[in-house]
């Protein structure tokens, strides 16, 4: 039998029930070297009808775990780390489903460590300082570390986040931190740079679909489902090897002779939520989606991000708001029409609701990616910024002030104005920009759209403003 000690010191009897714990050895008596262990393990005991069959399909080896090659593949980064017989402190992040807690346990005995597991939901510094003492004293028995791993990881604060530094530096554990949020936002840089960040991908079709096969060889049948039912039931799981098992298990009870539609599969099961969070990561992944769809003006990937973001529940007002964002970031000048419409299409919503007033912020979306494209007044815009900053106090040159007093015309103020109307095509050329200080071109349009207009009236005052010039 698999040699195996769990958190506790217990190991499994012949039988499968647990033997009294062992005392822990003194550290003055000689340690007999342990055999490598394959994975913690419960007590093994038979499938019980309250089982669920995820937990009965949970792969009992890194080769069985499905849809996480680039790790556990032949050249997979995990691979790699456990043929160099060595294993950094990881956070394992993606979305539910994807086999994290899985990888982790297999680790553990991949790498010859006691197995801990605790979770950022149900614990806090209590737990963990008891997690870091029984490390600390299997370590001293023994010479093997434990590794750790904490599901949720996100949830815990930045102080208790601070308190797995010194135990990850001494090697007394080897963290295995499970998180579905982006590390960047939801963990601290000080943890961060002692860890190995990996991504995991959420399940693809082929996956899926070999898990599907499983649970058929464990349940003894075929599923009541045809090839198109079959594939939409993979759909609905959206890459959540769970959430499939789940759903699984409500269709192996139905008459196996009966071949389900996709259109019953609807009416039997729910699909699985939409991932969406509406103040994190998802959020800005998907509203960066639309935007950069319609900068690439792509109407039809504009429409498709738009709806996964009402679908997840995103409030048509903060899309509204960043419509007329990019109206006056990314078309400018190229479409002066596009601003006043995205506007327009807010203002019904705000009036028509929902779902009337959504049809109003489609029609902008499809008209913003399809219209001419510049950010050439955004730049100018920026740019101006940062002349302003540079050239601090000057005064206006002093024919373009008002001199509402007799002393200001006495010192200048207004002398040698020109009033433009008075002049031919009302332009006089003359300098508007502080005296002494060399005249900068901020704003170049491009020949798209309207904006290819206003280029060519440029050219024409630029060059009656240097026939100005001395």
């Amino acid at each position: 039998m698999t040699d195996m000690t769990d958190l506790f010191g217990t190991t499994p009897g012949p039988s499968g029930r647990e033997t009294p714990p062992r005392r822990e050895a003194q550290p003055s008596r000689p340690v007999q070297p342990s055999r490598p262990i394959e994975a913690p393990r419960m007590p093994t005991r038979a499938p019980s009808r309250t089982q669920p069959l995820a937990d009965r399909l949970r792969p009992k080896t890194l080769e069985e775990v499905r849809g996480q090659d680039h790790l556990l593949g032949p050249e997979g980064t995990l691979t790699r780390m456990l043929a160099r017989g060595t294993l950094s402190s990881l956070i394992l992040w993606g979305g539910p489903g994807c086999g994290k807690t899985t990888i982790a346990r297999l680790l553990a005995g991949k790498a010859n460590l006691f197995y801990s597991q605790i979770s950022a939901v149900f614990s806090g510094v209590a737990e963990l300082r008891k997690a870091f003492d029984e490390a600390d004293k299997r370590q001293e028995a023994t010479g093997r570390g434990t590794l750790l791993f904490v599901d949720e990881i996100h949830r815990f604060n930045r102080a208790q986040q601070d308190g797995f530094l010194p135990y990850v530096e001494r090697g007394t554990v080897v963290l295995v931190g499970a998180t579905t949020e982006n590390p960047s936002f939801a963990l601290n840089a000080a943890l961060l740079s002692r860890c190995q960040v990996l991504v995991l991908n959420r399940l693809d079709d082929a996956s899926l679909e070999a898990l599907l096969r499983r649970a058929e060889e464990e349940v003894g049948h075929r599923l009541p489902l045809d090839r198109e039912a079959r594939a939409s039931l993979r759909a609905m799981a959206d890459g959540d090897g769970r959430y499939l098992l789940n759903m699984v298990e409500q269709l192996v009870v139905l008459d196996p002779n009966r071949a389900l539609t996709p259109k019953d599969l609807a009416v039997l099961l729910s699909r699985r939520a939409v991932l969406y969070d509406r103040d994190r990561e998802e959020h800005y992944n998907l509203i960066s989606a639309l935007h950069k769809s319609l900068r690439g003006s792509d109407p039809d990937a504009g429409l498709y991000w738009f709806a996964r973001m009402l679908e997840g529940g995103e409030d048509p007002r903060y899309i509204a708001r960043r419509l007329t964002r990019f109206a006056a970031e990314d078309v400018g000048q190229a479409d002066p029409n596009a601003l006043p419409m995205a506007v327009a299409a807010w203002q019904t919503y705000e009036r028509l609701g929902s779902p009337e007033g959504e049809l109003a912020l489609a029609q902008v979306v499809v008209h913003l990616a399809t219209a001419p494209k510049s950010n050439a007044v955004y730049m100018a815009y920026k740019a101006a910024r940062k002349l302003a900053r540079e050239t601090g106090s000057l005064m206006p040159p002093s024919h373009i002030l008002n001199a509402p007093t007799a002393l200001m015309k006495d010192i200048g103020y207004g002398k040698g104005y020109e009033y433009d109307h008075d002049s031919e095509d009302a332009f006089s050329g003359q300098n508007y920009f502080p005296e002494g200080m060399e005249r900068v071109s901020l704003y170049q349009p491009t020949d798209r759209g309207y904006e290819g207009r206003i280029r060519k009236l440029l050219d024409i005052r630029a060059a009656k403003r240097a026939s100005r010039e001395p």
